[in-house]
């Protein structure tokens, strides 16, 4: 992982500790109802994995929602009140229902390509789901 990482210019360290992300999914859930999901689930992406820091401590992501620009008192009762629990909690029964068992999963009608894969699984699973690839002097439609 480290050397596919570095391949594509992302920061990634090793580590040996896995934390609970489960108040950080719901911290997620609350930025991207305020239209900062992306930045918010990109600074938690660098905080764990560049920085080694600890996402399932609340004062660890209410500093990361402050840095995408939101609002750290309602970041802190979002988490306090665990207000987005039940939004995690049926991802994680839809995953289960959809049989995804690890991360990354892209599914494709009845096909999947499951956990980081190179470049070619992806090929493969465009292809044998009809998916050609776009030349790039075509428009999107």
């Amino acid at each position: 992982m480290i050397q596919a990482a570095e391949d594509v210019g992302l920061p990634f360290r090793r580590s040996d500790t896995l934390y609970n992300s489960r108040l950080a999914q719901e911290l997620g859930h609350w930025a991207e109802s305020q239209h900062r999901g992306d930045e918010f689930h990109a600074a938690v992406f660098r905080a764990y994995f560049s920085d080694g820091r600890n996402i399932s401590e609340i004062p660890v992501l209410v500093e990361l929602a402050a840095s995408v620009g939101l609002p750290t008192d309602a970041a802190t009762e979002v988490l306090m009140t665990r207000a987005f629990r039940d939004a995690v909690a049926a991802d994680w029964l839809l995953s289960r229902h959809k049989s995804v068992t690890a991360v990354p999963t892209m599914v494709m009608n009845q096909h999947r390509v499951v956990g980081a894969q190179p470049y070619e699984a992806l090929q493969d699973l465009m292809a044998v789901n009809g998916v050609r690839k776009r030349n790039n002097n075509q428009q999107s439609v």
